[in-house]
């Protein structure tokens, strides 16, 4: 331990010493003058929001406007995806730039360790986040929202992990309420009062927003880091109003999932309104995405998984595959649509280059500021990989429009063509064994053992 914790504070120390001197160099800059010269980065990530569930999408029920405007002055991805299946492993491979088989945090709960009677497994403090590698850069960091990659008696919450200011839930599954008894702000707990013995008088998401609004105005005139987690749309679907869809004739519980999306994308209007007001709107870039795949289709009313196979918790793309929009006036291409292939473990690297960084070499990702610029950038040849420590071992690769599935060590390989099959519903790997053998080959070094999940 002590090894690791002296190689993370080298690595710390050496990379504020790369940055301190330079600025944001892909935009032609390259000594450190006076005022904000590195962009702002804002990364907004939903909970459990469906790759079909904004109308830039192809959504036609739910009300997202000012998030199909940010697609109106943005790139929109059609194949991007999110770390992991479900919430905890997808936050650890955004925040540590390692994939599944690397990363720490590969379950929501441990199958040997892991603290608390839900054994969850936090980061370790050598475990060094996106938030460390931008305060090496000078940048000031804040989260809101959820956190979900240490308890509060461990050592790796998040003011601990290069946050300067932190407020939400750590754990988890105490995000499954939007009326809490408390929270955290920074190292305290905050009672909520209003929420005591029952009662339900304070909403925990706009209590995220107006963090976030402050935030931004106190480091308007520095570069900031801002990560957004928000913990809309999880169950449970508890909204203050369901305006606007109080006359629909669905139910009562859909209407609320519904306004609970609308209600997130007001805000994150709010958000941009804001950035315009302190006129550092064109030095901000904005990412918005989701955690993992819809955790209930609703096919037939709102069809959140579009025409993706399964949902939260399949290595299947409606499992994994997220929605993605990137927002930098006069940067990135306005009102385009990419289909290039990229993942979570890939943001690590671009925050990293946006903020003139060095990120750690230890990791999976590949930065993706190229094709963010709407410049040339083949990426074809990459690997990108998942699993899952269920009772076996469930692996999945998309390599080029090759999407592979594995579900147990000992089950054969199944082989999808994502161009021709975005549903996954024809197994050809029969029918290419030439591609089943580049496959094979990747996955005898795609990962390695996890004390915390052991391979059965």
């Amino acid at each position: 331990m002590r090894q690791l914790e002296s190689t993370r504070r080298e690595f710390l120390k050496k990379s504020s010493l790369l940055a301190g001197g330079f600025t944001f160099s892909i935009f032609g800059c390259s000594r450190k003058k006076k005022g904000n010269i590195k962009p702002n980065i804002i990364f907004i990530m939903a909970d459990d929001l469906g790759y079909g569930d904004l109308g830039c999408y192809g959504q036609k029920l739910l009300k997202t406007p000012y998030i199909d405007q940010m697609a109106k002055e943005g790139l929109t991805f059609t194949q991007c995806y999110a770390g992991g299946t479900v919430c905890a492993p997808s936050r650890s491979v955004l925040m540590t730039g390692q994939h599944t088989g690397h990363t720490r945090v590969r379950g929501n709960f441990g199958r040997v360790g892991g603290v608390g009677e839900q054994q969850r497994v936090p980061l370790k403090p050598e475990d060094i986040t996106v938030a460390e590698v931008l305060k090496t850069a000078g940048y000031a960091t804040g989260i809101t929202g959820k956190w979900g990659l240490g308890e509060p008696e461990t050592s790796v919450i998040p003011n601990k992990q290069g946050f300067d200011e932190w407020f939400g839930y750590l754990n988890q599954r105490n995000a499954h309420t939007f009326y809490p008894a408390y929270l955290w702000q920074n190292e305290e707990k905050v009672i909520l009062k209003g929420n005591q013995d029952g009662k339900k008088q304070q909403h925990a998401h706009p209590m995220f927003t107006d963090f976030t609004l402050e935030f931004i105005r106190r480091h308007h005139k520095e570069s900031f880091f801002l990560y957004v987690p928000y913990t809309i749309p999880h169950e449970k679907y508890e909204i203050e109003s369901l305006e606007p869809y109080t006359n629909e004739s669905w139910g009562e519980y859909e209407k609320a999932f519904a306004a609970m999306v609308t209600l997130m994308d007001k805000d994150i209007g709010l958000i941009f309104a804001l950035l315009k007001e302190l006129n550092i709107d064109d030095n901000t870039i904005v990412f918005f995405c989701s955690d993992n795949g819809a955790n209930i289709r609703w096919d037939g009313l709102f069809d959140r998984s579009g025409l993706l196979r399964e949902r939260k918790g399949s290595v299947y793309e409606g499992g994994i595959r997220t929605p993605m929009i990137v927002r930098f006036p006069g940067k990135v291409p306005a009102g385009e649509v990419s289909d290039t292939v990229w993942y979570f473990a890939d943001v690590m690297p671009t925050l990293a280059e946006l903020a003139g960084a060095q990120p750690p070499s230890n990791i999976d990702g590949v930065s993706v500021v190229p094709t963010l610029l709407g410049r040339a950038q083949d990426l074809s040849d990459q690997f990108l990989y998942w699993e899952m420590p269920k009772k076996e071992l469930i692996q999945a690769v998309r390599w080029s429009d090759w999407k592979a599935v594995r579900l147990g060590t000992d089950k054969p390989i199944e082989l999808y063509n994502l161009r021709e099959d975005i549903g996954e519903k024809n197994n050809i790997a029969d029918k290419h064994p030439e591609i089943i053998a580049k496959i094979e080959e990747f996955l005898k070094n795609a990962r390695t053992e996890s004390e915390n999940w052991p391979t059965i």
